[in-house]
C-alpha cells in the first residue's frame, strides 16, 4: 500500500498525552515524581530579577559624574523607598543645597563615577508554573520543572488567541453547523469552556468576555470579527500573548466554516468535565497549534496501554481535512493513493489522493492541499 507523510490535526477521544512544565530561569520544583497534580496547581517558581529604574543624577544635580559618588546618601545594596533622599549636593558654605528625592522603590544596583547614572532594581517578580494538565508527574527536572502525564480527550484546533485557560467543557450549540451568535451566551457560562458550532461571532466574542467564560472553542471566524475583537490587527508570527480576557480557538479555519461534525461530537460527550485550552499558535518552523485538553478521571482512564495515535501516516480510509480551495475546509475519507504524480488543472505535476467527501463527492486533490485529522 502507498503511504506518505502529511501534517494532522489529532482529534482523539482517548490518548496518552505528556506536557513538559519549565520555568524560564532555574528555581525551585514543588513536585515529585509520582504525585497527583490538578492543573491551576503550582508545580514549580521562581523569581525574575525586578525592572530597573535608570537615574541621570549627574544631570539631574547638575554635577560632574566623577561627583555623584559622593552625594549618596545610600550605598550600593542598599533599598530605598519612594520619597526618600538619595543625593543631596555640598552646596556653598552648607547653604544652597539640592536634594534628589526617588520616585520608585529598589534596591540600589550600581552608582557609576563615569555616566552620572544611578540604576535601582525593583522587587523580584514571582514566577509560578502550573501544571496545566490534571495527571501524574512522571518527570522531574531539577531547578527547571518537570512533565505531567494523563489519559486525555485531546483535540488540535487551526488557530487560536490567547494563553492558557481553565474551566468546564459547556455546550452553547446544538449542532456542529450552528453558529456561535451572542443570544447563545449566557451567564452561568462564567469560568467555562464554552463549545460552539460553526462560526463564532463578534457579538459571541464580547458576550462571552462580559459574562467572564474562560474560553471559546467554535468551527470558524470571520477575520474582520477577530480584528474588531483584539483592536488592531493580528500577525503570522505566533499568538498566545494576548491579554483580551478570553482564550479563543477555531477548530476548522476562517469564515463560514462548521466544526467538523467527529470533533463536536467529541466535545459534547465531555460535557462538564474539566479542561485545559491555550490558544498558542505558531505557523512557521516549530509549528505549534492550539488546543483543548480534557483530563480522564483515574477510574475513567484508559489503562496503560492504552490506544496511542500514530502521526502523520496518511493511508486507506484516513479521515483528512482539505485546507486550500476549491474544496477549503471540507471533511473526508482517502480512497486512493496513486503513486506516480500526475497533471494538475494549473499544469503543474503532484502526488495527488482520491477522497471522497462528507457530502459523498469524490474529488482528486494534491497531497499538499491536505492535513490529516488523527484519531
Amino acid at each position: 500500500m502507498s503511504g506518505a507523510y502529511t501534517p494532522g490535526l489529532r482529534v482523539t477521544a482517548r490518548t496518552r498525552h505528556q506536557v513538559r512544565r519549565l520555568l524560564p530561569i532555574p528555581g525551585e520544583v514543588l513536585v515529585k515524581v509520582g504525585d497527583r497534580v490538578e492543573a491551576r496547581q503550582v508545580v514549580a517558581h521562581t523569581f525574575m530579577p525586578g525592572d530597573i529604574t535608570p537615574l541621570n543624577l549627574a544631570k539631574q544635580l547638575s554635577m560632574p559624574p566623577a561627583d555623584v559618588p559622593e552625594c549618596m546618601l545610600k550605598k550600593e545594596g542598599e533599598r530605598v523607598e519612594p520619597g526618600e533622599v538619595l543625593a543631596r549636593t555640598k552646596g556653598i558654605f552648607g547653604r544652597f543645597r539640592t536634594e534628589y528625592k526617588v520616585a520608585v522603590a529598589g534596591t540600589i544596583e550600581s552608582i557609576s563615577s563615569v555616566t552620572g547614572q544611578v540604576i535601582i532594581r525593583g522587587a523580584e517578580l514571582p514566577v509560578q508554573v502550573l501544571a496545566y494538565l490534571a495527571g501524574r508527574a512522571i518527570e522531574i527536572a531539577p531547578r527547571e520543572g518537570c512533565v505531567i502525564e494523563s489519559d486525555v480527550s485531546f483535540v488540535q484546533g487551526i488557530f487560536g488567541i490567547g494563553g492558557e485557560a481553565f474551566g468546564q467543557i459547556r455546550l452553547a450549540c446544538e449542532a456542529h453547523d450552528q453558529d456561535l451568535t451572542g443570544a447563545r451566551i449566557t451567564p452561568d457560562m462564567k469560568d467555562c469552556i464554552v463549545v460552539g458550532g460553526a462560526r463564532v461571532s463578534h457579538e459571541a466574542l464580547e458576550r462571552a468576555r462580559g459574562v467572564g467564560a474562560a474560553a471559546i472553542v467554535s468551527g470558524g471566524i470571520d477575520d474582520q470579527d477577530l480584528e474588531r475583537f483584539l483592536g488592531y490587527a493580528l500577525g503570522v508570527a505566533i499568538t498566545g500573548s494576548e491579554r483580551v480576557g478570553l482564550t479563543v480557538v477555531v477548530t476548522e479555519g476562517f469564515g463560514q466554516i462548521a466544526m467538523a461534525e467527529r470533533t463536536f461530537t467529541l466535545m459534547a460527550s465531555r460535557q462538564g468535565a474539566d479542561a485545559a485550552v491555550n490558544g498558542t499558535t505558531q505557523i512557521r518552523a516549530g509549528v505549534m497549534r492550539p488546543e483543548v485538553v480534557i483530563p480522564w478521571s483515574r477510574a475513567e482512564a484508559v489503562d496503560e496501554h492504552g490506544p496511542g495515535t500514530t502521526r502523520g501516516g496518511l493511508e486507506i480510509g484516513a479521515p483528512v481535512r482539505v485546507i486550500r480551495d476549491p474544496y477549503f475546509g471540507a471533511i473526508g475519507t482517502v480512497t486512493g493513493l496513486p503513486p506516480e504524480p500526475q497533471v494538475l488543472p494549473s499544469g503543474s505535476r503532484a502526488r495527488v489522493l482520491q477522497v471522497t467527501l462528507n457530502t459523498g463527492d469524490g474529488v482528486i486533490i494534491p497531497r499538499a492541499n491536505v492535513e490529516l485529522i488523527e484519531g
